[in-house]
C-alpha cells in the first residue's frame, strides 16, 4: 500500500511507520526533510508541502496526523490560533486534493482527539455522548468538519479521537513518570477525574484496523476500555516504576503553571471506544497495568 502521511515524524507516526516500513510504501509531509530522514530513514520519501504532490491518486491511503503540541506551551490566543492553523490548513490542502483529484485514495484517516468532547467528568462519553463545548471541542469539531468535507463517495473518512498514548520515549508518559522516577510522584487535585489512554501499539494496530477495513467509517474513540482516574493511575504508575505515590499536587498550582489547559487534566472524560471494539478490534492491552509493564519491564 502507498501511504501519504503528515504528522510522520510524531509519536503516532513514526511508530506506524516503524511498525510498517516493511509492509508499505510511506511519504511524509515535512518541513525538515533531513531532519525526517534522519528519524525514519532513507527508504521513506518526503515531500515538503501538499502543494507538492502532482497527483495524489497515487496513493492507496492519506493518513493525516499533523498539528502543533496541545499542551506543551500556555494557551494564549496566539497559540490557541497556532494550535487550530497548524490541524485545519493541512487537512483543508488534503482535502482540496482529494475532491480535485481524477482518481482518489479510497481511504482518508485523519486525527482528532477526544477533547472533542470537552470536560465530560465521569459520564460514561462514546462517540455517540454531545460535546460541552469549549476551546478543545472547537480546535477538533472543526478539524474533523474539514476532513468530513471530502466530496468524493470513492474515499471512506475516518477521525481518530485519540486518548493519551503511552508510550516509553515521548508523548505525555515521560513527563507524568518524571516526578514518580525521582520519588515526588502523587495523585493531581482529588485525584477522581478520568484518564482516557491508549498504549502506542494499540494506537498503531487501530490505525491498521481501520485501514484495511472497509465497513469502519466516521469518528472512532482511540482510547483503551479501561479508562482510569488519575488518583489510580498514580498509584499503578508508582508501583509499576517501584517508586512512592505520596504527594499531591493541588489543582489550584497547575492552574498558575499551565492556564485553561490545566482543565484537560483538572476535569478529565471517561471515554469508551464502544465503535471501534464493535467493529471487531481486539485490544493488545485493554488495562493499565498491562499497557504499564509493555512499557517499563519489557
Amino acid at each position: 500500500m502507498k501511504i501519504l502521511m503528515s504528522g510522520g515524524t510524531g509519536l503516532i507516526g513514526s511508530a506506524f511507520i516503524e511498525k510498517f516500513k516493511g509492509e508499505h510504501q510511506f511519504t511524509v509531509i515535512t518541513r525538515a526533510p533531513k531532519k525526517a530522514k534522519h528519524l525514519l530513514g532513507s527508504n521513506v520519501a518526503f515531500v515538503s508541502d501538499v502543494s507538492d504532490i502532482d497527483d495524489i491518486g497515487i496513493f492507496d491511503a492519506i493518513i493525516n496526523l499533523a498539528g502543533e503540541p496541545i499542551a506543551d506551551k500556555r494557551w494564549t490566543d496566539t497559540q490557541k490560533q497556532r494550535i487550530c492553523d497548524s490541524r485545519w490548513d493541512i487537512t483543508s490542502k488534503l482535502v482540496a486534493k482529494i475532491n480535485s483529484a481524477g482518481t482518489p485514495p479510497p481511504v482518508f484517516i485523519s486525527g482528532s482527539a477526544i477533547g472533542f468532547y470537552g470536560s465530560k467528568g465521569s459520564v460514561d462519553v462514546t462517540e455517540q455522548t454531545p460535546p460541552h463545548e469549549e476551546f478543545t471541542h472547537d480546535l477538533c469539531a472543526k478539524w474533523e468538519a474539514i476532513a468530513t468535507s471530502v466530496a468524493r463517495d470513492e474515499t471512506r473518512v475516518c477521525t481518530l479521537r485519540t486518548g493519551v498514548v503511552l508510550a516509553e520515549n515521548g508523548g505525555a508518559l515521560e513527563k507524568m513518570a518524571l516526578p514518580f522516577k525521582l520519588g515526588l510522584g502523587g495523585k493531581i487535585g482529588n485525584g477522581e477525574q478520568y484518564l482516557s489512554w491508549i498504549h502506542i501499539e494499540d494506537m498503531v494496530s487501530a490505525i491498521a484496523y481501520l485501514l484495511e477495513h472497509d465497513s469502519c467509517h466516521g469518528p472512532f474513540n482511540l482510547t483503551a476500555p479501561s479508562p482510569t482516574t488519575n488518583k489510580d493511575f498514580s498509584h499503578t504508575l508508582a508501583a509499576t516504576l517501584s517508586r512512592p505515590c505520596l504527594f499531591t499536587v493541588p489543582g489550584f498550582v497547575l492552574k498558575i503553571a499551565m492556564g485553561e489547559s490545566s482543565d484537560m487534566i483538572l476535569k478529565g472524560q471517561k471515554v469508551l471506544p464502544e465503535k471501534l471494539v464493535t467493529s471487531g478490534y481486539t485490544f493488545a492491552y485493554p488495562t493499565l497495568q498491562g499497557a504499564l509493564d509493555a512499557i517499563y519491564k519489557h
